[in-house]
C-alpha cells in the first residue's frame, strides 16, 4: 500500500505539471490535526481550477492516480452544474481520493478544515490553520429540541407496530433510519452540552464512543445487537430508556422542557406485552 507521502507526491506532481489546476486544498480528517490517523484516512483533495469541461469530457486523465478498484462520478449526471466536479477513487492497494474540481467563485467560503497544498497563484495566502470550527455540535434551539424529541417517540411506534405484525423489513429500516437518527442527535448535543459545543462528534457520529461515559456507551452498544423480534424489540425500548436518560440531562443543562413521552413509553410496553403474550 502506498504511504501518505507517495500519495500526495502523486496528487501535486499531477497539479503541478497541469497548468489548467491553479492550487490543491487537502480536506478532511488528513487536515484535522485532532484525527486518528490511519491507513483508512481518505484523501479529499480540492483542485482548484477556472474550468472542468476539458477535465470531465474525457475521464482517463484520473488514471495517474493509480489502479482503480472502483470509480463514482456522483455529478456526472448534474444538469447545469457549473462550480464543482467529484471523482470518488478507491484503489486497489486500499487508497482512497475523494477529489473535487472546484472554481471557486468571487467570496469563497472555505472549509475550516484546509491545508493549502499548492498555490500557484498566490491568491490562498490567508487561509487559517486548520480547525474543526466547522464540524462542531450546534447547540438546537428548543423548537429542534423538541422536533427531535417528537420525531423519536412517534416513529418509534412504527417499529412497535412492524414488530407487532411480523413485518420485520418495516420495523427495521424505521428502527435504523428515523429513530436511530433522532437517538443519535440527542447522544451529539449530550456531548456538545458537555463540551461547551465546540467538539465534533465525527459524521454519522464515528467519534461517540470516545466522548460517551463507558456506561452509556454501553447501553447505546446493545441497542445493535439485535436481529430477531424479541432482540428487535429489546433494542427499540432500550433506545427509548437511552434517549429519556440523556435527553433529560440536555434538557436540564439547556433548560429545555423534558422530552420523554410517557404515554408512548406505556404504549410500547403495552404492544409488547400483547406481542410476546396475545400474539398480536
Amino acid at each position: 500500500m502506498r504511504d501518505e507521502n507517495e500519495m500526495l507526491e502523486r496528487i501535486l506532481t499531477t497539479a503541478k505539471n497541469d497548468d489548467r489546476i491553479r492550487a490543491v486544498w487537502l480536506n478532511g480528517s488528513r487536515a484535522n490535526p485532532q484525527a486518528k490517523r490511519d491507513r483508512f484516512q481518505d484523501f479529499d483533495i480540492v483542485y482548484i481550477v477556472h474550468e472542468f469541461e476539458s477535465f470531465t469530457k474525457d475521464h482517463s486523465w484520473v488514471d495517474t492516480f493509480g489502479e482503480r478498484l472502483i470509480m463514482q462520478l456522483p455529478d456526472e449526471n448534474e444538469d447545469g452544474r457549473t462550480d464543482s466536479f467529484a471523482y470518488l477513487m478507491q484503489f486497489t492497494d486500499g487508497n482512497r481520493i475523494d477529489l473535487t474540481l472546484h472554481i471557486p467563485n468571487e467570496h469563497p467560503s472555505i472549509d475550516s478544515l484546509t491545508v493549502v497544498l499548492l498555490d500557484k497563484d498566490g491568491v490562498w495566502g490567508n487561509v487559517p490553520a486548520p480547525s474543526e470550527k466547522d464540524y462542531w455540535v450546534r447547540k438546537p434551539s428548543a423548537k429542534e429540541f423538541a422536533a427531535c424529541s417528537n420525531e423519536f417517540w412517534w416513529v418509534s411506534t412504527y417499529v412497535a407496530k412492524g414488530l407487532c405484525r411480523k413485518e420485520m423489513p418495516y420495523a427495521r429500516e424505521t428502527y435504523e433510519g428515523p429513530v436511530r437518527h433522532m437517538l443519535k442527535r440527542m447522544l451529539s448535543w449530550y456531548v456538545g452540552a458537555e463540551h461547551e459545543f465546540e467538539v465534533n462528534v465525527g459524521s454519522f457520529g464515528k467519534y461517540l464512543e470516545s466522548y460517551l461515559p463507558a456506561d452509556l456507551w454501553a447501553k447505546y452498544e446493545r441497542t445493535y445487537r439485535n436481529g430477531t423480534y424479541e432482540e428487535t424489540w429489546d433494542g427499540l425500548l432500550g433506545m427509548c430508556d437511552l434517549f429519556s436518560l440523556i435527553g433529560e440531562e440536555v434538557a436540564r443543562k439547556l433548560g429545555y422542557g423534558s422530552p420523554v413521552e410517557s404515554k408512548v413509553w406505556d404504549y410500547l410496553l403495552e404492544m409488547r406485552y400483547s406481542a410476546k403474550y396475545k400474539n398480536v
